[in-house]
């Protein structure tokens, strides 16, 4: 299992959007940027769908993804890799709504989207980059 660790969980905090790249089930790439994130547990990070239909298509198709953030003022950087799966309903969900309610209410939060995190890699400049760290 992959723990995302204090440090992982403060770019998530800082950044300015997260990096979601989908697939079909054939393999053609899809990467939009999403929002609306945070980190659930120390291997989950939640996505809220407020417009992403092909990426929820690819997800329905091939559960497979990667999620990057960064923070552009200590230029830390994160991959998170692993398994979605899609909510509609239930806390996480209903926790989303308010989210989204919260920072624009004019948005309207479809689903809930976990990532069971099962590798995360280094995205930092440096020597580093690109090297698995769980």
């Amino acid at each position: 299992m992959a723990k995302i660790t204090e440090e992982m969980k403060e770019v998530i905090a800082k950044t300015r959007g997260f990096a979601v790249a989908t697939a079909t089930k054939d393999g053609d790439p899809h990467v939009v940027p999403v929002a609306f994130g945070k980190v659930l547990s120390e291997d989950e990070i939640l996505l809220v769908e407020v417009f992403m239909k092909k990426t929820i298509e690819n997800i329905k198709a091939n559960p497979r993804v990667a999620v990057s953030v960064w923070d552009m003022e200590s230029l830390k950087g994160y991959e998170f890799k692993g398994d979605a799966r899609i909510e509609t309903s239930g806390k996480v969900f209903d926790d989303s709504v308010k989210m989204v309610q919260s920072m624009m209410p004019q948005l309207n939060a479809k689903s809930a989207v976990i990532v069971k995190v099962d590798s995360i890699f280094v995205r930092s400049p440096g020597p580093d980059a690109g090297k698995q760290v769980r």
